[in-house]
């Protein structure tokens, strides 16, 4: 089988390439380039081709899909400094809270 040959992927693996594929156009990316990451992020999250039917391939992980959805870069740089605070205090109150919790619940484990 060449290089580059797809035909050892699954419908499935495909439709995720050419979703991701598309995504890198619209952020900018040229055509062969956007099909080079999309290919290296399918080949990353599912191990490569997996031949289709039931209990064939190995599991999927999901890394690559994570990292959407987190504020950075552009998107922390356009919140002003207020909300920026704000938000790290809230985060901080979140973090007290939660380590009394789990304070309270080993003191009470304790005594019994």
């Amino acid at each position: 089988m060449p290089r580059g040959d797809k035909s050892s992927y699954t419908s499935k693996q495909k439709r995720k390439a050419q979703h991701i594929e598309e995504g890198y156009e619209q952020a900018g990316v040229g055509k062969e380039e956007a099909e080079r990451r999309a290919w290296a992020t399918v080949n990353k999250e599912t191990g490569g081709g997996n031949r289709s039917g039931s209990g064939r391939g190995v599991p999927d992980t999901n890394v690559s899909a994570k990292r959407g959805g987190r504020i950075g870069g552009k998107a922390s740089a356009s919140r002003s400094a207020a909300a920026r605070s704000r938000s790290a205090r809230k985060a901080a109150a979140t973090r007290k809270r939660n380590a009394a919790a789990k304070s309270g619940a080993r003191k009470a484990a304790r005594k019994k």
